[in-house]
């Protein structure tokens, strides 16, 4: 055997000890955190920034819920008249929904009409925030509802406050409020990179709904 090739051989065998041990730290900083967060509550996640995806995501989290036997729930905020993929699917897996059902604000430009629509839809979510057998709650674009001042910000807050101790909640939309942001456990802001609907790709059935 030549000595490049010895050379090659021991600089190879150096680089997967210097990565083994870079990948050991790694294992005791996780491990670490692992051990340290055995507290078990109910998750109150925030989903907002000005990105898509942040409903996909809510209804992922619903979708693994559902996986595991628990029951879930949604209450969807200024939706459009458009069929929804995720609620064909869900409804039939046992998932409740309620749907504010006025549309987009800038369709209807009718302040009156959204903020009854609003107020029917979260008083449906105020039974869901109290019963203690729904495991999630998914509350779609709620921040809008806040943005808009069509349901106080307190009841809002007092509601998420009371819920049931192990009950999760995920709260979707742009711009949300500061006071629900602090109170959330998680966070997660989406923002644009690019979007094909700015380069005049229209919404497609199956892929953005």
């Amino acid at each position: 055997m030549s000595r490049d090739t010895n050379e090659n051989d021991n600089q190879v065998d150096q680089k997967a000890q210097r990565h083994k041990a870079r990948q050991q730290k790694v294992k005791q900083g996780v491990d670490a955190k692992i051990a340290a967060a055995q507290e078990e509550k109910g998750i109150l996640l925030v989903l907002t920034g000005n990105g898509k995806g942040k409903s996909t995501s809510g209804f992922g989290s619903v979708a693994r819920a559902v996986g595991h036997g628990h029951k879930a729930a949604v209450v969807q905020f200024i939706k459009g008249t458009w069929a929804c993929g995720e609620r064909n699917l869900l409804e039939g897996a046992g998932v409740e929904f309620h749907v504010m059902g006025t549309g987009f604000t800038w369709e209807t430009q009718d302040k009156a009409k959204d903020t009854e629509a609003a107020m029917e839809a979260w008083l449906e979510a105020e039974k869901l925030l109290k019963d203690e057998s729904v495991n999630l709650v998914l509350l779609d674009e709620l921040t809008y509802m806040v943005s808009y001042h069509y349901i106080e910000l307190e009841r809002v807050l007092t509601a998420l406050k009371n819920r049931p101790a192990m009950q999760h909640v995920i709260i979707t939309g742009r711009a949300c409020h500061r006071e629900i942001i602090e109170l959330a456990d998680t966070v997660s802001e989406v923002q644009p990179i690019k979007h094909a609907f700015n380069a005049g790709i229209k919404a497609q059935l199956g892929f953005d709904y």
